[in-house]
């Protein structure tokens, strides 16, 4: 309860919402130089912000899970000697 709290606490204060790190620097580069130009585009682009958050929780929810079987086997091992 306290973890939702904070988050809706910082969410609220927040200006530009959930804007990822890709979106701030690509403003970020539009102001320092209006002129440039990408060298190369995304092969693929989510068609909808929703599809691309769920796309980012899965890799994480794997990656999550590959960490977690790594430190559990590891420690098991180590109890096991």
């Amino acid at each position: 309860m306290l973890v939702f709290t904070l988050v809706s606490i910082v969410a609220a204060e927040e200006e530009g919402g959930w804007a990822g790190a890709d979106e701030k620097a690509e403003e970020a580069i539009g102001e320092i130089a209006p002129h440039y130009e990408p060298w190369f585009s995304p092969i693929w682009e989510p068609p909808s912000g929703e599809i691309e958050s769920f796309l980012f929780s899965l890799q994480s929810a794997i990656g999550a899970l590959i960490i977690g079987y790594f430190l559990g086997y590891y420690k098991g091992k180590k109890v096991q000697e």
